[in-house]
């Protein structure tokens, strides 16, 4: 067995479409504990939102690891300590807050802390991401951000509408930002130095782990970054076409227990 360390996406992966983690997925996860493999979960969700995960799996014990915000926070997960945090500025903040409106759709940044969104009507995606995440949603005006660290601002709204407002973005945008869909309704915008890749490559250098010691598992357009830096990229069955493409293995889809089989198959074998 050579692969240490695996980073694992939520949505789409790690829980199934009910958004439980199985039996088997439990099961996997501790094997791999026990055999000395460091399980990371790597999502764009805040750190509120994985906590429950982290205590259902037992990854909240000493010497283990979080990648949140798709790469802009890494933490341990038993002190907090922050091993990344790359946030936002205001300056950035209030250029995006303008495309928003420029463009027409919702949008809101994300904290530590909560949600926040200058929409006076709030976006019913905002408030799908609050309950999904467990986290506040708070309506701030521009002038009242100045003081945020803001990780992570999401453009939101129906996937019609995004994706039309997506079609309009300069190259500058995405020169300046990684922009990255993580869901028909999400276009996730954060610092340009931020990835999973790079969260993932950070934890690897940390632990003195080889390429080929390291294997990613994910579904979506936000994996792509994890995908491609690991040794071992794995793509669900129900992922992304265009990610089966980098993949070295496919595995069985989330509400067949893919994590567990992957995990199973290719580091516990």
């Amino acid at each position: 067995m050579s692969i240490k360390l695996v980073a694992v996406d939520i949505d789409g992966t790690l829980v199934n479409n009910q958004k439980e983690i199985t039996t088997e997925v439990f099961e996997a996860v501790q094997e791999a504990k026990a055999a000395g493999v460091k399980i990371v979960i790597a999502t764009g969700r805040p750190i509120a939102g994985v906590q429950n995960l982290l205590a259902e799996l037992r990854l909240n014990e000493p010497n283990n690891y979080v990648i949140t915000f798709n790469g802009g926070l890494v933490q341990d997960t038993a002190t907090g300590q922050e091993l990344i945090k790359e946030t936002l500025s205001y300056d950035d903040y209030l250029d995006l807050e303008f495309l928003s409106r420029k463009l027409q759709v919702h949008m809101h940044a994300i904290t530590k802390d909560g949600i926040y969104t200058a929409n006076r009507d709030i976006g019913k995606y905002t408030v799908y991401e609050s309950n999904l995440v467990s986290m506040p949603v708070f309506y701030r005006t521009p002038e009242e951000m100045a003081d945020k660290e803001i990780v992570k601002v999401m453009f939101i709204d129906e996937p019609d509408i995004l994706d039309a407002a997506i079609a309009k973005l300069s190259s500058d945008l995405h020169d300046k930002y990684t922009l990255v869909k993580s869901a028909p309704f999400y276009l996730e915008v954060v610092k340009k130095t931020v990835s999973k890749g790079a969260a993932v490559l950070h934890l690897a250098e940390k632990l003195g782990l080889s390429k080929e010691k390291t294997m990613a598992i994910g579904d979506e357009e936000n994996d792509r970054a994890m995908l491609e830096v690991v040794g071992n990229p794995v793509v669900m069955e129900n992922g992304n076409p265009e990610l089966k493409k980098i993949a070295k293995y496919i595995t069985k889809s989330n509400d067949e227990s893919g994590v567990a089989h992957a995990i199973r198959e290719w580091v516990l074998d």
